[in-house]
């Protein structure tokens, strides 16, 4: 059996270069698969402003990703029992892939890994395309596609599903909880974190409407004697950025769209507060100590209602910064265990 790795594009400031250097390596060692992986070669590094992706260049990428599958099975090297994994969920390809295989009788699996799409009204696709036939019935294809669907959360799982229940009979069984396949970052800040705190405050996050990167902007004229960084709109490599994280008190958010979160998490291991409302993927994932009220945050009006309780929620963490290092322990391994290792995706992988 062969497993082929459909990749994302590497960006350098993403979690998705990572991906590419470690996934192929875990996977195999957890599968004893041959792994092979499908690149779509070079490209873009700049994103489209507040997205994850360049939205011109990813459709570059994914076509020479097509290039490379519909040649493999010219050749005769697709065989049955062999598995595909789609590390973005959202490609187009997978419904070529299935009508190859299917039309040549190749008897495969495939499976990909959901981050975001027009199920999600907070999510870019969601808000510049929104509900429109095409883009959800494409995303029913594509989940129809694979045989396993794979989100991080169970919030993003129930997002996915409830949005699409409205107008599909979609069958729930598919998805698949598993976490993120990311064990290598349990390690890989180390010598981040023993470094002196400071006062300083990090917003970790795109900047972009779903964010609410305003908050961040109000809380920093509210409380001058502590220091606030929006990272992205610094130029950092990823060293800079985690000597940040290492140095931060605290890591906040008011997001409006977060089916993960992986800022948060190597924030935690660099013994960094998480501060995050109780809505989203974080009422799963945090623990109390980090959580506040959602209607706190819920936008710029509810947050200037109840400023008062967010600053001095924050003031908080940054004064009482000891206090709370126990909990972001506990925080710290339920992360670890749950939501930021690949075990479950491997086994799914391989038990089908």
């Amino acid at each position: 059996m062969t497993t082929y790795i459909v990749d994302i594009e590497a960006v350098d400031t993403r979690y998705t270069k990572q991906w590419k250097e470690y996934l192929p390596k875990q996977l195999q060692r957890a599968t004893n698969a041959n792994v092979t992986v499908i690149s779509g070669g070079e490209v873009p590094q700049a994103t489209t402003p507040g997205a994850f992706l360049n939205f011109a260049g990813t459709n570059n990428y994914k076509s020479q990703q097509m290039l490379e599958i519909s040649r493999l099975f010219a050749n005769g090297e697709i065989k049955d029992g062999d598995y595909f994994l789609y590390t973005d969920a959202w490609n187009p390809t997978v419904i070529q892939l299935r009508y190859m295989a299917e039309l040549l009788g190749v008897s495969i699996r495939i499976g990909g890994l959901w981050h975001a799409g027009s199920y999600d009204p907070h999510d870019f696709l969601g808000r510049l395309i929104g509900d429109k036939p095409w883009v959800r019935n494409a995303e029913m294809s594509m989940y129809e596609c694979y045989d396993q669907n794979f989100f991080a959360t169970d919030f993003h799982i129930d997002l996915f599903t409830d949005t699409m229940m409205d107008n599909y009979d979609i069958d729930v069984n598919k998805a698949i909880r598993v976490g993120w396949p990311m064990e290598y970052l349990a390690n890989s800040l180390d010598s981040y974190k023993g470094m002196p705190k400071r006062n300083l405050i990090l917003f970790p996050h795109r900047v972009a409407p779903e964010k609410q990167v305003e908050i961040f902007r109000d809380l920093k004229e509210e409380l001058p004697q502590f220091e606030f960084v929006v990272c992205q709109e610094q130029t950092l490599t990823k060293n800079e950025y985690h000597n940040l994280l290492g140095e931060a008190k605290v890591v906040f958010s008011a997001n409006l769209q977060e089916t993960l979160g992986i800022s948060w998490y190597e924030g935690a291991l660099v013994n960094t507060l998480p501060m995050m409302p109780d809505r989203l993927s974080y009422s799963e994932m945090a623990v109390d100590d980090f959580k506040y009220p959602s209607e706190w945050t819920e936008s710029f009006e509810s947050y200037q209602a109840n400023k008062d309780k967010v600053v001095a929620q924050l003031v908080d963490y940054v004064e009482n910064y000891e206090f709370y290092l126990p909990a972001l322990l506990k925080q710290t391994e339920l992360l670890k265990k749950e939501f930021f290792n690949g075990h479950a995706l491997y086994k799914g992988v391989t038990n089908g």
